[in-house]
């Protein structure tokens, strides 16, 4: 295996040589445990860490490296490396920290495409899929919707689940899976293809690591289900990783996420509800929030049933998370910058003080 082999890029080799980084060998991370890391360089793979300036010059984990990103590194001990720089990413799958407000969770980085796995049986979600799609949109990476354990429902329960999803969310591919009789494992080859890399993403339980074995052709990572009795999957996957398939594409596995929460994901809102954004270029007001404002295309649509009202409440909430975000990081910011002001005042005192 080689460098191309990992999707490496003529861009990249051109940034490499621009900003005079030559010197270390690139690599790309295919595996992340909390903070230490596996990095490839298509030939060996090496245990890795940040150094230190990275971490203190990191302005959030955000800057931190992440499975997919591609990083400059020094090799020592045959296979000890040390991470000095992550490259630019030209996509980030990434989610709103739990527990954290205003700080971002990176899931995996220089995505291509984001195959988002639900079971049918009790994990069927469309509001829980438009905020996938808000966060792939943002940051243009395709989605690819995939229904799972369709060995465990009836015809009807499929033609409900896919009715449902073809009203609300016309232009996303889907795919009905079944990883016990293999149907729809094809359709999914189709899509990937030689250098690109995917993403699988979902909460536990739906059959992302056995999709991936599947792919494989092995067993190589663990595999849950979804409880009956509480409706939740067990935690397999503890950390995310890389693998290369043998058609030549590049795919990741990722913990079950029981939240999905939104970041700055505007644009990515904007192209998941393209329906509502139409609508309020028509209200009255430029700032109305489409809840009770006189002359609010939005709410009239809604009255006429133009608007599906599962996919409004839906959207409302989503766009609060988001706002909630923002404002958050923007506190963050300023205080950050008193705080910067203080420390230089303190200093800037002492040393009058001196003389």
């Amino acid at each position: 295996m080689n460098l191309a082999e990992l999707g490496f890029t003529e861009t990249l080799s051109e940034y490499i040589k621009e900003n005079n980084l030559s010197d270390f060998p690139a690599g790309r991370v295919t595996q992340e445990h909390r903070e230490r890391y596996v990095v490839s360089d298509g030939e060996k793979e090496y245990d890795a860490e940040i150094t230190g300036n990275l971490r203190f010059s990191s302005s959030s984990r955000e800057d931190f490296p992440a499975v997919g990103d591609w990083v400059m590194m020094t090799v020592y001990d045959s296979d000890q490396a040390v991470i000095h720089k992550v490259l630019p990413r030209r996509s980030m799958l990434a989610r709103q920290a739990v527990g954290k407000f205003g700080e971002i969770q990176i899931i995996s980085a220089n995505i291509d495409v984001a195959f988002i796995i639900q079971a049918i049986n009790n994990n069927f979600s469309i509001n829980r899929l438009e905020r996938y799609l808000s966060i792939c949109y943002s940051s243009d990476i395709e989605p690819v919707m995939v229904i799972s354990k369709t060995d465990l429902s009836t015809e009807e329960e499929i033609s409900n689940a896919v009715s449902e999803l073809e009203k609300r969310e016309k232009k996303v591919n889907y795919i009905l899976l079944s990883n016990i009789t293999l149907k729809g494992l094809d359709q999914i080859m189709d899509f990937i293809q030689r250098g690109k890399t995917y993403c699988v993403v979902g909460s536990s339980g739906v059959g992302k690591s056995t999709l991936i074995n599947n792919l494989l052709k092995r067993q190589v990572l663990k595999t849950g289900h979804i409880s009956l009795s509480t409706n939740k999957g067990r935690h397999i996957t503890e950390h995310r990783e890389l693998f290369v398939l043998e058609n030549g594409g590049i795919i990741i596995d990722t913990p079950g996420m029981k939240e999905v929460g939104m970041t700055d994901n505007q644009e990515g809102i904007k192209a998941t509800f393209q329906d509502i954004i139409s609508l309020s270029l028509k209200c009255r007001f430029s700032d109305c929030q489409h809840i009770n404002e006189t002359g609010c295309a939005v709410t009239e649509a809604l009255k006429k049933g133009i608007l599906d009202e599962d996919s409004y409440h839906n959207y409302l909430k989503i766009i609060k998370e988001q706002k909630r975000f923002t404002t958050t990081v923007a506190e963050k910011r300023k205080k950050d910058k008193v705080f910067g002001k203080l420390v230089k005042n303190y200093y800037k005192d002492k040393d009058k003080n001196n003389y």
